[in-house]
């Protein structure tokens, strides 16, 4: 497995990551147990999760339980800043509300540092002096060894960055946005800012919810037991006409070379310099493995060419 350092911070993770968030709710603890491992096993070594995931602390939990000693093996990235309640309490990017995150996040996880901290979404209620602050006395205090963004606008990136850079604080290393061969927004702004301040990009929805896993055909029912095929998936996100015409521009492209729409889905992101590692969630050691080999196709100059030129052109 490839290793990657996430932007410019010494900080190295695989190229495929795993994504955590079915633990603790679709996927029960045994289940996950067996991703865990077999990811482990195969040298994933980013294990990707958040407060929230798995009904409110039930993703951190299993994890918890399942690594053991496999955990200093690992680079354990979770987020907070969603809420943890109904009232919406237990949310937000505060002083306050950080430090009382961060001890729940250490307890359910059973570990004494995390390695990437992420604010899971802005906090419109909160200076982001206040939360750099916060998280700059968890890195100093060791319990916290790298922090980064999710979801974070291009100017909020800018700001955050300015701000730790002006205060001596710690600094994000990374954010994580979707992106994907279907969602590809962020190139024209975000991802030159990151270039520019030495920040790695963690994509989430890689494969656009399972569209891009080849699995789904148009006007054609999903398939039993798929994602899409779930009560609540709120699959209209990601079918509609313009993503089924990419889609199908690019399963032609990728037959015609002998590839599969997920090899392409992985092996693009994993091609783009800024990304440092393709995250993907699994409920089946099975699709670890798919996933890992389905970074493994070299695209050439002319192929990624020709793949801008299909995404573009089926979108006009």
């Amino acid at each position: 497995m490839l290793l990657r350092n996430l932007g410019r911070s010494g900080l190295r993770v695989s190229a495929v990551g795993l994504g955590c968030n079915n633990f603790g709710g679709r996927t029960g603890l045994e289940e996950s147990r067996a991703v865990v491992h077999k990811a482990i096993d195969l040298s994933i070594t980013l294990f990707d999760t958040a407060d929230a995931y798995g009904n409110r602390g039930g993703s951190e939990e299993s994890l918890g339980q399942i690594l053991g000693e496999r955990r200093k093996d690992i680079v354990l990235a979770t987020k907070f800043g969603l809420p943890m309640d109904d009232a919406k309490v237990l949310s937000g990017a505060s002083r306050r509300y950080i430090m009382t995150a961060v001890e729940a996040s250490l307890r359910r996880l059973r570990t004494d540092w995390i390695d990437l901290y992420q604010v899971h979404q802005p906090d419109p209620l909160t200076p982001i002096e206040e939360t750099l602050r916060a998280l700059d006395d968890l890195v100093r205090q060791g319990k916290v060894r790298y922090v980064g963004s999710s979801n974070f606008t291009v100017a909020q990136v800018v700001e955050a960055d300015r701000t730790a850079h002006d205060l001596k604080l710690s600094t994000f290393i990374s954010c994580q946005n979707q992106y994907s061969l279907l969602e590809r927004d962020i190139e024209a702004q975000l991802v030159p800012a990151m270039q520019a301040r030495g920040l790695g990009l963690l994509p989430y929805f890689p494969l656009a919810g399972g569209l891009l896993t080849g699995k789904y055909r148009r006007d054609t029912p999903p398939p039993t037991g798929t994602r899409f095929a779930r009560v609540g998936s709120r699959p209209e996100r990601f079918l509609n006409p313009a993503n089924w015409a990419v889609v199908e521009r690019l399963r032609d492209f990728c037959e015609k070379r002998g590839h599969t729409l997920l090899e392409l889905a992985f092996s693009w992101l994993a091609a783009r310099p800024y990304v440092a590692s393709v995250i993907a969630g699994a409920t089946r050691p099975e699709q670890v493995e798919q996933n890992v080999e389905a970074a493994s196709w070299q695209l050439t100059p002319e192929d990624l060419a020709e793949i801008d030129r299909l995404t573009d052109l089926a979108r006009r």
